[in-house]
């Protein structure tokens, strides 16, 4: 029996029921792809649930407000991928009247879908014999072969792609796709798989040679840069002040408390003698409430502190991007998840 045959033989009595699979619409199978990029299922189901309850169609989608699509997003992370989701699904709308595309080659064109995304919805809606390649596949292409090419090479890369079509049943593709990511998932596991129950273990390269916890193989990774937050909490009977972050750095356009990054870490009379403090905050001391706590992302540590300034003490410099948000609205608003987790912890909790 061939290496794809058995692997979907394997799916028939181990695949996992999921919401996705029980359609061929490629809106619904878009949606589920873009949520679960990094994100664990456990953890995207609600998101796509309430995406989905929301945003039937990708018309209602395309028509929603980006900051409501923002909020319904937060904790997830990676904001840029519901943002591409936006212009993807404004894309679809315009140029294909509405109709979500099926096949690779229009798919691959659109906003934040890449060439596994693609191949996905391609082979779930259409069953068009395009491969998947994720981090499931790769770990267990990597170790049934025994191929040491970091997967995240230029010359990995080609390899596995090149292996992944040459394996992939043109007549059950999508079935395929979900069987090989499945069984990455749910039997060739990153950590302490269970080799002695796995379907390959007579013939798998990496079992065999005892290179299971070496393989796959990747590059490392640039170093990961370093970020000290400062926020401040100021109330007043108008609500709390918040800040809006502009475009071009890291959680482009969600909200936030006023903060001043610092290059390294200082005490609060440190901090109150720097000149974005002095020209934003007056000579006000700022009362430690929280932090460091740390932030992790992907090529960025935050270490975020959190102060509570006297209302009646601080005079504001005037700030565009600085506005009062009333307590009962602050929960509609759009935050990253390092402030949207400080708001329920420490503010809903006492109020």
């Amino acid at each position: 029996m061939s290496f794809s045959a058995r692997i979907l033989a394997w799916y028939q009595t181990n695949k996992r029921a999921l919401p996705w699979r029980e359609t061929t619409n490629p809106y619904i199978i878009w949606l589920s792809e873009i949520i679960l990029q990094q994100t664990r299922v456990e953890q995207g189901l609600p998101y796509f649930l309430r995406f989905v309850e929301n945003y039937p169609n990708v018309t209602k989608f395309a028509d929603a407000e980006e900051a409501e699509l923002l909020r319904l997003w937060q904790g997830l992370g990676y904001y840029s991928r519901a943002r591409n989701m936006y212009k993807a699904a404004k894309l679809v709308v315009d140029q294909h009247d509405g109709e979500f595309p099926i096949d690779y080659s229009s798919l691959i064109n659109l906003p934040g879908v890449g060439a596994y995304t693609a191949a996905a919805i391609a082979s779930f809606s259409s069953n068009e014999a395009k491969a998947v390649l994720d981090g499931n596949v790769f770990r267990v292409l990597a170790r049934y072969f025994g191929i040491a090419e970091p997967i995240n090479s230029t010359a990995g890369k080609k390899l596995f792609s090149e292996l992944a079509e040459e394996l992939i049943d043109p007549l059950r593709a999508g079935e395929y796709n979900q069987a090989i990511m499945d069984f990455g998932a749910l039997q060739c596991k990153p950590k302490n798989p269970d080799c002695s129950v796995c379907i390959f273990q007579t013939d798998c390269v990496a079992l065999q040679q005892d290179l299971v916890s070496e393989l796959p193989k990747k590059n490392k990774s640039k170093k990961s840069r370093v970020r000290h937050f400062h926020y401040f909490l100021i109330e007043d009977a108008q609500g709390w002040l918040m800040s809006q972050r502009s475009e071009g750095d890291i959680w482009a356009n969600l909200y936030e408390f006023p903060m001043i990054e610092t290059e390294s870490s200082v005490d609060p009379e440190e901090l109150m003698v720097t000149a974005e403090f002095k020209e934003n905050f007056s000579a006000v001391f700022p009362q430690k409430i929280k932090g460091p706590v740390k932030h992790i992302l992907s090529h960025q540590q935050i270490f975020a502190n959190f102060y509570r300034l006297d209302a009646n003490k601080v005079k504001l410099a005037k700030k565009s991007h600085w506005n009062y948000c009333l307590s009962e609205n602050l929960d509609k608003l759009a935050k990253h998840k390092l402030i949207s987790s400080f708001v329920e912890d420490y503010i809903f909790s006492a109020h």
